[in-house]
C-alpha cells in the first residue's frame, strides 16, 4: 500500500500574535499529502481536521499500539477507493486554558481568523488545491466537531462540507451538569484568582479538576470581557453557584442548535452535513445531535445522522464513515 507524505508547516500567525493570553504565535501545522502528490501534478480537494479540547493537530499523528494515525487510515482508505486522494491539514488552536472552540475572542484570541483567513490561503498558495468551498471540508471531534459545525455554519463562503464527531451542542445537557464540579473545583483550588495564577501545575487534575477548566475554557471563548478579571464571565455566582442569567444567554448564543435559524442560507447551501455521536457519550452529546437534526429535518435541510454503539473517547475509527461522506460528496 502507498503512504502519503506529512509535512510539518510552521507557521508565524498574526492573527494569533500577541492574543492576550500569550500563547505561542508560531505553530505547527501538519500537511498530509496523498499518495501520488509528489509525482504528479494533480489537484487535490482539502480536508482540515479539527482536534477536540486539549488538542492540536500533531496529536493526530501519535502512534498508538493498536489504532491507525490519521495519516495511516487516509493511506488505508484511499487504497481501498473509499476515499479519493486529498489533502489534510490539522490546525494548532490549542490555548494556555486548554482549546479556543476555533472561535475569534477578546480573551483567548483571534482562532476563527487563523483558520478561516490564515490557513486555508496559506495551504492554498503552497499546495496543489481545488481551491473552492466545494472541495473544502472540516472535519472533527468533540470540540473539534463543535468548530466544524461552527465554521462551516458561519463562513459557507469558504467551506462547503462539514462532518462532526459528538460535536458540542445543546448546550443545556453538555456544560451545564460541568458547572458544579466546576464551582466544587474552585473553591478546593482556592478560587480563579489563584486557579489562574497557579495553571496548570496545581494537582490533583481530578473530575471536578476537568469540569473547571472545561468551563474556564468556555467562559473565555462564549462569554469574554475585556473589563472582567482575566477577560472573561463565568456563567454562575462563584460563591452561592446561582446561574448567572445573562452570562449564560451569551453561551446559548454560540450554541449550533440556536443558530440554525440565523444561518438557514448557509445551512442550505452546504453539500454535506454529517453528524454522529455514540449512545453512551458521556457529556451527552448524543443528544444535541439528535436535536441539531431534527431541527434541519424540520426546516427540509439535508443532512446525515448517524449514532453507534461507544461512548466520548477512543472513537477515532468513525473517520471511516465522515471521510469517506465528506469524499462521496464533493464533486469529481
Amino acid at each position: 500500500m502507498s503512504s502519503g507524505t506529512v509535512i510539518i508547516e510552521t507557521i508565524a500567525s498574526d492573527a494569533l500574535r500577541g492574543n492576550p493570553l500569550g500563547d505561542p504565535f508560531v505553530r505547527r501545522v501538519p500537511v498530509y499529502l496523498p499518495p501520488g502528490y509528489e509525482s504528479g501534478n494533480a489537484r487535490y480537494p482539502v480536508v482540515f481536521v479539527l482536534t477536540g479540547f486539549t488538542g492540536r493537530g500533531t496529536m493526530l499523528l501519535n502512534d498508538s499500539a493498536w489504532d491507525e494515525t490519521l495519516p495511516q487510515r487516509t493511506d488505508r482508505l484511499i487504497a481501498d477507493g473509499k476515499v479519493q486522494p486529498m489533502i489534510l491539514v490539522m490546525p494548532d488552536c490549542f490555548t494556555r486554558i486548554g482549546g479556543s472552540q476555533y472561535l475569534n475572542s477578546s480573551a483567548v484570541g483571534q482562532y476563527e481568523d487563523h483558520v478561516v483567513k490564515e490557513l486555508v490561503a496559506f495551504v492554498d498558495k503552497k499546495y496543489r488545491t481545488i481551491a473552492d468551498r466545494d472541495h473544502r471540508a472540516l472535519v472533527g471531534k468533540s470540540s473539534g466537531g463543535y468548530g466544524s459545525v461552527i465554521l462551516a455554519m458561519r463562513h459557507p463562503d469558504v467551506f462547503g462540507l462539514m462532518a462532526s464527531h459528538s460535536g458540542d451542542m445543546y448546550f443545556e445537557l453538555c456544560y451545564k451538569p460541568d458547572l458544579i464540579h466546576a464551582l466544587r473545583a474552585l473553591k478546593k483550588f482556592g478560587g480563579l484568582d489563584k486557579f489562574w495564577d497557579e495553571f496548570p501545575t496545581v494537582h490533583p487534575k481530578d473530575g471536578d479538576f476537568n469540569a473547571m477548566l472545561n468551563t474556564i475554557a468556555m467562559a473565555a471563548c462564549y462569554s469574554p470581557n475585556s473589563t472582567a478579571p482575566h477577560g472573561f464571565d463565568l456563567p454562575f455566582d462563584t460563591e452561592t453557584g446561582e446561574l448567572r442569567g445573562d452570562v449564560w444567554q451569551r453561551w446559548l448564543e454560540w450554541d449550533p442548535v440556536y443558530l440554525i435559524d440565523k444561518l438557514l442560507d448557509a445551512l442550505r447551501s452546504l453539500r454535506l452535513i454529517y453528524l454522529d455521536a455514540g449512545l453512551r457519550d458521556e457529556f451527552n452529546l448524543q443528544y444535541g445531535a439528535r436535536i441539531f437534526a431534527a431541527r434541519l429535518k424540520a426546516r427540509g435541510i439535508q443532512y446525515i445522522h448517524e449514532e453507534f454503539d461507544d461512548g466520548h473517547m477512543n472513537i477515532p475509527y468513525r473517520y471511516d464513515v465522515s471521510l469517506k461522506a465528506i469524499s462521496d460528496a464533493m464533486p469529481k
